[in-house]
């Protein structure tokens, strides 16, 4: 696939994700569109998955697809908001990622929604 071509399909799925941020968060940040994989870049996946990270201002919460790369994410926020924007995402049918580290711009973070959350 064309870069230009994975950079507008990544963008229409990753929109659909922020939609859904922003509906439980009341902000949602469009973050990735692509990835790259085996040299080739890909737009993210369809599927969508949540989890929290830490941030140096605080918790965010972010949709991933299957593959941990960020397609939208929540402002910084203290650890009980977090929880709520979780929350509220899980109860909407995303389920939560399964895996302990994400993609988000070109960092790798581990997850910490099973350190802070009932």
């Amino acid at each position: 696939m064309q870069y230009f071509q994975a950079v507008q399909q990544g963008k229409q799925r990753a929109s659909k994700s922020q939609m859904k941020m922003f509906d439980a968060a009341g902000f949602g940040m469009l973050t990735l569109t692509t990835k790259k994989i085996d040299g080739d870049f890909q737009p993210v996946g369809e599927e969508e998955f949540t989890a929290i990270i830490n941030s140096p201002d605080g918790d965010i919460v972010i949709i991933v697809d299957k593959d941990g790369f960020t397609k939208a994410q929540s402002k910084a926020v203290e650890k009980e908001k977090a929880i709520s924007i979780f929350k509220k995402l899980r109860e909407s049918g995303i389920l939560e990622y399964p895996k302990k580290d994400i993609q988000i711009w070109s960092e790798t973070r581990p997850t910490i929604q099973n350190e802070i959350s009932d």
